[in-house]
């Protein structure tokens, strides 16, 4: 009688990696996922900071209505920052933030034809400084 020296895939211990937790078993798929998890939270921390920095509700900022021109600013703002500091693309600040791609397109637009304006310019400078020190090992590329 011979016995088998296979060992079954229930007796091996599972892989200890965070792959195993996602049905696609794919790295590849698996490390985008975690990427992406990674850019909404940046989103999520921009919103905290935009909300205290410049006193709104943090629940207005997130809101998916319409909301009123302070609001819309404040938001259009902190994405505005994620792009051109954090380096996020449209879809995922959009993702982020709960709009469109088009939207933060736009939003983007409105605050950078606003940095003509000498009053508004310094905030924006101000709130990039604050999110490049806060996010300088969190940015997309790093």
């Amino acid at each position: 009688m011979q016995t088998s020296t296979a060992v079954s895939s229930a007796d091996q211990p599972a892989p200890t990696h965070r792959y195993h937790t996602f049905p696609s078993g794919n790295p590849a798929r698996c490390n985008a996922s975690v990427a992406l998890e990674r850019k909404l939270e940046l989103c999520e921390c921009m919103l905290d900071i935009a909300s205290a920095m410049f006193n709104v509700s943090g629940r207005e900022l997130r809101s998916p209505c319409r909301s009123t021109l302070e609001v819309s600013r404040v938001r259009q703002l902190a994405m505005y920052v994620c792009h051109v500091t954090l380096g996020l693309n449209m879809t995922d600040i959009g993702a982020g933030f709960g709009r469109d791609r088009t939207t933060v397109l736009h939003g983007c637009q409105v605050v950078e034809d606003m940095r003509d304006d000498s009053e508004f310019d310094p905030i924006v400078s101000s709130f990039e400084q604050i999110a490049a020190a806060a996010f300088r090992f969190r940015q997309v590329g790093v």
